[in-house]
C-alpha cells in the first residue's frame, strides 16, 4: 500500500501501509535491512548536493528500505504527503527548527511542551540567533500579540506534555497563516488515532515514535510529516547532515508496534478514563486531569478535536513528594519511571518548581496558568493496556498510607 491510499480503514492502514511482501522471498512481514552501504551504479554521486527523493539507495544515513517502510506508514496514517523518521522525536524537533528557522527569525512557541523542546528554545535557538517568544497557546490573544513581521513558525503541543493542556489547531491554525507562519504540531500524545493536525490546518506534525506509535518500550524514533516539497529539501539539508537517523533495527520494532495502535490506543483510552474517574473519586486526590473528564477546563474542545481522550492523565495530592515515594515503594503493577505511550502503565512525579526553574521559564501569568492545571506537582500517569481494575487497585494500596 501507498501512503496516498486512504480509503480503507485505520486497522488496516496499520497493518498493511507502507508494506509489501519481499519479491525476492515471498515473506509476509517486512525485512531488516542493516546494511549501511549499497551496490552503487559507476556514476552514483557521492555528494548528498546530488541526492533526490528517486536517487538509489546509496548509504543508510542518506536512506534506508526500512526506514523508508516506516515513513510511508506514518504518512499514511497522519494523511500526510510525506514523512522523515529520526532517531529520537528530539531529533526530528531539532531538524524542523534548523530548517525552518534561521537568524533573525521568530519562533513563537507553547510556554508548555515536552522539556528538551522548551529547554532548546531557551537555550540553543537564541544563540543561533532566533528570537523565541513563548506563549499559553489556549490563549488566542496571547498568541496574536506575539505574533510579529519576523515569525516564521508556531510550534505547538497538544495535548501537551506535562499539564494536558489543549490546542485549538484550527483557531491556531488560522492566525499563524494568516500572519504568513507555518505552524507545527507535536501530536505524540494524541497520535493519528486520536488527532490529525494536518486535517486541522497545521503544516507540520511531529512525533515521538519511542511513544504510543512504537508502544512497547523499547525503541526510540521520530518523525517529522509534512508536504512533500518542504520535506525534501529538509531530508537534504538538514537530516542527511545532522545524521540523525533512525536505526533500521529500530524502525522494523515502530512498525511492529504501529500494527496494533489503534487496538492498544482503544484500550489506552478506555483504561484512561476508568483510572481518571477512580482517582477523581480518591479522597486522597486534590485534582485530576484528563481531556475525557467533564472537569477538565477544556473538555468541549477535546470532544471537537479528539476521536478519543487518549491514555494520559495527571493527578495531584495534598504531599506530593511523600506520595512519589509511597509510589515508587509500593506500586506492584504501574512502573515508577519516565517516558510514556508504552503497553505497561508508568507514572512519575514532576515537581512544579523544578519543571520552572529547568524547563519552562515563565511570565508570571503563564506561571499562574501552569499551576492551575498542576499545582505545587503533578503525578504524569500513562494509563497502559493492563486491566484497569488492577491498576486502580494498585493504585489504591500504593496511596493508602497518605
Amino acid at each position: 500500500m501507498h501512503n496516498t491510499e486512504h480509503s480503507v480503514g485505520i486497522n488496516t492502514l496499520a497493518v498493511h501501509a507502507g508494506e509489501s511482501p519481499d519479491p525476492a522471498t515471498g515473506a509476509s512481514a517486512p525485512d531488516i535491512v542493516m546494511s549501511t552501504t549499497f551496490i552503487a551504479e559507476p556514476d552514483a554521486t557521492f555528494s548528498v548536493e546530488g541526492f533526490d527523493e528517486e536517487t538509489p539507495y546509496i548509504y543508510t544515513r542518506w536512506g534506508n528500505p526500512t526506514v523508508a517502510q516506516l515513513e510511508r506508514k506514518v504518512a499514511a496514517l497522519e494523511e500526510a504527503e510525506g514523512c522523515i523518521a529520526f532517531a529520537s522525536g528530539m531529533a526530528a524537533i531539532s531538524a524542523l527548527f534548523f530548517h525552518a528557522l534561521g537568524a533573525g527569525d521568530h519562533l513563537v512557541m507553547s510556554d508548555v511542551a515536552y522539556a528538551a523542546a522548551s529547554e532548546m528554545a531557551n537555550e540553543l535557538l537564541p544563540r543561533m540567533g532566533v528570537r523565541v517568544t513563548k506563549v499559553n497557546m489556549s490563549d488566542l490573544a496571547e498568541l496574536r500579540a506575539a505574533i510579529t513581521p519576523e515569525t516564521k513558525l508556531v510550534y505547538a503541543e497538544t495535548p501537551c506534555n506535562p499539564l494536558l493542556r489543549l490546542t485549538d489547531i484550527a483557531a491556531v491554525a488560522t492566525i499563524a497563516h494568516d500572519a504568513g507562519a507555518r505552524l507545527a504540531v507535536d501530536s505524540t500524545f494524541a497520535t493519528p488515532v486520536v488527532t490529525r493536525p494536518l486535517a486541522l490546518g497545521a503544516d507540520y506534525v511531529i512525533h515521538s515514535l519511542t511513544k504510543y506509535l512504537g508502544g512497547h518500550g523499547d525503541a526510540i524514533g521520530g518523525a517529522l510529516l509534512g508536504p512533500a516539497a518542504e520535506l525534501a529539501p529538509l531530508r537534504k539539508k538538514v537530516a542527511i547532515r545532522t545524521g540523525g537517523i533512525l536505526s533500521p533495527f529500530n524502525a522494523w520494532l515502530i512498525m511492529r508496534g504501529i500494527s496494533t495502535l489503534p487496538l492498544r490506543m482503544r484500550a489506552h483510552a478506555a483504561g484512561a478514563g476508568a483510572v481518571a474517574r477512580f482517582l477523581e473519586a480518591h479522597p486522597k486526590v486534590t485534582q485530576v486531569m484528563y481531556p475525557g473528564l467533564p472537569s477538565h477546563p477544556q473538555h468541549e474542545l477535546a470532544r471537537r478535536q479528539m476521536r478519543s481522550f487518549s491514555g494520559m492523565l495527571t493527578f495531584q495530592v495534598a504531599d506530593g513528594p511523600v506520595a512519589a515515594r509511597l509510589l515508587a515503594e509500593r506500586l506492584r503493577i504501574i512502573h515508577y519511571a519516565v517516558s510514556l505511550g508504552h503497553h505497561r502503565s508508568l507514572v512519575f512525579y514532576l515537581p512544579t518548581l523544578d519543571m520552572l526553574t529547568t524547563s519552562f521559564h515563565l511570565t508570571a501569568e503563564q506561571e499562574a496558568s501552569y499551576r492551575a492545571f498542576a499545582g505545587d506537582g503533578i503525578f504524569r500517569l500513562s494509563v497502559g493496556i493492563e486491566d484497569p481494575d488492577d491498576l486502580c487497585a494498585d493504585l489504591e494500596q500504593a496511596l493508602a498510607p497518605l
